[in-house]
């Protein structure tokens, strides 16, 4: 561990964060599942979206941006579909709705589909496609926000850092989960930089002036993945959320508005298996599926064949046993807001 990490247990981190969300103003229940998805996130390894986000999270409650109590209501109702307004919910308790109605829709159609309408940052998405998977379903998850990402060919923010998560049940293994943003990093990639004190790998960020850069103070912006293919893949995204249910983000941030204040849209879908073939044969079949990828030859540098999701789970293991890292810049601004709303911080994991 580098200089000022702190380890800290799984259970007591996430006690933590949802005594921080309760103190300020959030359901209790609202609370334990914005903070059961940001330290699942810590667990698998993806430390960009784990609890490093409190005290923004908690900053945009007080700004007004996160509404705390929001009154999530229906828009559209089809018969394998559901629009909702989540009236600026946290992320992860309106797309935890979204994933629960489009598994009811599914259920009853086969497909049910979840438009998420002005929610808010949505942490790691790929704990809402898990949610369809442990359902002997298929999920699907992606969302869209304000631009933070260059356009390919423009020396400025034009589309957002879109996810797009899907996971799909296995039989005697997890699930195989791909959990991907269409940018080359994240923003969270950039805090955890300047918390941790260390630099972006190049080709990741921009500054302000569209000019590349390593060092995370000056990074303002993220490279698209895979140029054009990135960007596009965030333009239709955005197309398929907030144009389709009338919140668009982009336009209205570049536009003459000039809005650029938080918001997102999420897109989740829900496939029932036995609507179309056997779920113990299809889980099966996946596990199959797997084992014939990771016979194949490793490639020089590789101990052995990877696939989606396969090491968070790994880590996962090794940090339920050991704690989760937390750097030294991290530490600083949870101790920040746990004195602010006098919360008393986690214990630390000695040794």
């Amino acid at each position: 561990m580098s200089e000022g990490t702190r380890r800290v247990r799984a259970d007591a981190l996430e006690s933590f964060v949802a005594s921080v969300f309760a103190a300020a103003g959030t359901p209790a229940a609202d609370a334990g599942t914005i903070a059961e998805v940001l330290v699942w996130a810590n667990l698998r390894g993806i430390d960009t979206h784990g609890v490093l986000r409190v005290p923004g999270y908690v900053g945009r409650i007080e700004s007004g941006e996160f509404n705390p109590r929001p009154d999530i209501s229906v828009v559209a109702e089809l018969p394998a579909a559901t629009v909702i307004d989540a009236d600026r919910a946290f992320g992860p308790v309106g797309m935890s709705r979204g994933m629960e109605i489009a598994v009811a829709k599914a259920r009853e159609a086969g497909i049910g589909v979840c438009i998420v309408r002005r929610v808010t940052h949505m942490a790691a998405i790929g704990w809402f496609a898990l949610k369809a998977a442990r359902e002997d379903m298929i999920g699907l998850v992606f969302g869209s926000s304000k631009p933070n990402m260059a356009w390919h060919g423009a020396r400025a923010r034009g589309v957002a850092t879109s996810p797009i998560a899907i996971a799909v049940p296995g039989k005697a293994r997890e699930p195989i989960l791909l959990d991907m943003s269409t940018s080359t990093g994240s923003m969270g990639q950039v805090m955890f930089a300047r918390d941790s004190g260390t630099p972006l790998e190049p080709g990741v960020a921009l500054t302000e002036r569209g000019e590349p850069t390593t060092d995370a103070g000056a990074a303002r912006f993220l490279t698209p993945l895979g140029g054009a293919k990135g960007a596009g893949l965030s333009l239709m995204f955005e197309c398929l959320t907030g144009v389709l249910v009338g919140n668009p983000l982009i336009a209205t941030a570049l536009g003459p508005e000039g809005d650029w204040r938080h918001s997102q849209n999420g897109f989740a879908l829900a496939i029932d298996i036995a609507a179309f073939t056997e779920p113990a044969r299809y889980r099966q079949d996946i596990d199959t599926l797997v084992d014939a990828l990771k016979a194949l030859p490793a490639a020089g540098g590789q101990d052995e064949v990877g696939v989606p999701g396969e090491r968070g789970y790994r880590v996962m293991a090794e940090r339920l046993e050991s704690g989760i890292p937390l750097p030294a810049g991290t530490w600083r601004r949870l101790a920040e807001v746990a004195e602010g709303l006098c919360v008393a911080l986690p214990a630390v994991v000695e040794g």
